[in-house]
């Protein structure tokens, strides 16, 4: 009987933004372009694989960082991060422009390594990684990231845990289902009308006005669902008290349309990829190509030597 499979799935602009503050911007290529963040994500994939031995790795990608669907329901989504918009309508993410001029740099190692890289048209990484959490079949399931969002993700029949980011990549928070609740006291399945209900200034969501972190818990273990807090808003028998009946009837219009934007999408059409960890076809030629010409042969050594191993 073969071994179960295992997937990981890396956010990976929260990744690659750490990475960035992470190594020193005097890591730099013979020509002096910065290439620290670089260098960071492809320590990070080394790492990963080398611990937690997957038998496939994808990197998610932000095709839109900012959907306008969601920006179309909530205006203020992300809309603190805007720097500009460019000539075509889109917005551009703030970034330091040192990362912005690595980017491509990034998505051009990880094909030369054979790394799937997988977005799709007018969604963010977050709604990539739930929809290959939502499709796993007899897989367990990684979900490297920074982004709480994704904490909605976590099921522990699939299983579907979290390594939370937010210590550094050596030192993750590995999040199953009785770690959510410990930490937030809502189930995991919960936690998306949680974010909506107390808000999160990172993505800016206002959530409801008046209500914090410990009254959204609270009402999400006594009604289960925000389609049931909101039911008992409306419902005089209900008794839930006047101060948050108040609250959520002023917040009504928001509350109706923020689950949309919060939950993380989970039937994305992706397009045909190869996650399996495996060497490159061409056993790294272009990767040492570009390893040579960008001063990366520590790192792109460290991936080949684990994409070696599996």
């Amino acid at each position: 009987m073969s071994a179960p499979s295992k997937c990981l799935l890396l956010d990976t602009a929260s990744l690659y933004f750490r990475a960035y503050y992470g190594v020193p911007d005097t890591v730099r290529a013979p020509d002096g372009t910065p290439v620290n963040a670089v260098r960071g994500l492809l320590d990070f994939i080394a790492r990963l694989a080398s611990t937690y031995h997957p038998t496939s790795l994808v990197c998610c990608w932000d095709n839109d960082w900012r959907p306008q669907w969601r920006v179309d329901l909530i205006p203020s989504y992300k809309a603190h991060r805007v720097v500009r918009e460019v000539d075509n309508g889109v917005d551009v993410e703030e970034a330091p422009d040192p990362l912005a001029t690595q980017v491509p740099l990034i998505q051009e190692v990880l094909a030369a390594l054979g790394i799937a890289v997988v977005g799709a048209e007018d969604y963010e990484a977050d709604d990539v990684i739930g929809t290959l959490a939502a499709g796993a079949a007899k897989s367990s399931i990684d979900v490297v990231t920074g982004d709480r969002d994704l904490f909605q993700l976590v099921d522990d029949a699939v299983p579907v845990r979290v390594l939370y980011t937010a210590r550094g990549v050596g030192n993750l928070e590995v999040l199953d289902e009785a770690a959510v609740v410990s930490k937030y006291g809502v189930l995991p399945q919960q936690y998306a009308d949680f974010a909506v209900l107390r808000g999160d200034a990172s993505d800016g969501l206002p959530g409801v006005k008046g209500i914090g972190a410990k009254t959204a818990a609270g009402l999400l273990r006594q009604y289960g669902d925000l389609g049931s807090i909101v039911a008992a808003a409306t419902d005089e028998t209900s008794g839930l008290g006047s101060t948050v009946r108040g609250k959520l009837r002023a917040a009504a219009d928001y509350l109706t349309v923020a689950p949309t934007v919060v939950e993380v999408a989970r039937d994305v059409k992706l397009p045909p990829f190869d996650a399996k960890l495996k060497p490159p076809a061409d056993d790294g030629l272009q990767a040492r190509e570009l390893a040579e010409r960008w001063g990366l042969k520590s790192p792109i050594d460290r991936v080949l030597a684990v994409l070696r191993e599996q």
